[in-house]
This record gives structure tokens, C-alpha cells and sequence, in this order.
């Protein structure tokens, strides 16, 4: 099994691994431990993570590459991707073939502080 998105929804949260061990009676060491992969929460601890982070047990402990799942396959998920110290994204491989972006399109960045943001390609640029 694998937790890497222990580590994802703690930052988003913006806490800190003692914050989470004091929060569940552990050590901070074993909330290291977990983020690592080195060993993995009792059963209850995954439960309280699930309600701290308001998700799904099965959001919290599946891998982001393999929640994308879906009976719609117009509906994609695509994956993780980490922003660089110049803010740049890359986008997957696979989400830049099925919708055919290219070196050099434009894309057209969206942003609702409750939603989250979004890509839209946009095929012509109109200068102004």
C-alpha cells in the first residue's frame, strides 16, 4: 500500500508532522515513518487522518496515479504533478496526447479560490 498522499494532505493543510502526531498520540517519528513508506498507520490512525483531512480512506491511501479510474472516459486523472522553484508545471505525458497539446500552445490558466484552478487550451491568440 502506498501513502505518499499523507505527506500531500498534511502540507495542504499547512501542518506539521508533530502537529498531526499530537493530534493522534503518536510519535512524530512515526508520522515520518508513514510519509516514507517505511511503515504504515494502524487502521484507526488512517480512519482520524481521513477526518482531518476530510477525504476518503480511499482517497487518503490510494496512489493520485490510480484514483483516475472512471466508468466516464471523457473524465481523466492524469496524476500528481510538483511545481518547480520558477512556478512551472509539467504535464503528463498521457494528458498531453489526449488532448493534443503541443511545444508552443497556449493554454489558458483559470482560477476560483474555492474550486482550484484549471487548463484550458486554447488553439488562436488574439493580439491585442
Amino acid at each position: 500500500m502506498d501513502f505518499n498522499n499523507l505527506k500531500l494532505f498534511r502540507k495542504k493543510f499547512g501542518l506539521t508532522q508533530e502537529q498531526i502526531a499530537e493530534r493522534l498520540g503518536v510519535s512524530r517519528q512515526a508520522v515520518a515513518k508513514w510519509e516514507r513508506g517505511d511503515s504504515l498507520p494502524d487502521i484507526d490512525n488512517i480512519i482520524a487522518l481521513a477526518d482531518m483531512y476530510e477525504v476518503t480512506i480511499d482517497s487518503l491511501v490510494r496512489n493520485m496515479t490510480t484514483i483516475g479510474d472512471t466508468t466516464d472516459e471523457k473524465k481523466h486523472m492524469f496524476g500528481v504533478t510538483k511545481v518547480n522553484d520558477k512556478g512551472q508545471i509539467t504535464l503528463p505525458k498521457k494528458c498531453r496526447d489526449v488532448f493534443d497539446i503541443k511545444t508552443g500552445d497556449a493554454l489558458l490558466l483559470l482560477g476560483d479560490e474555492e474550486r482550484g484552478l484549471a487548463l484550458v487550451k486554447i488553439d488562436e491568440i488574439i493580439d491585442k
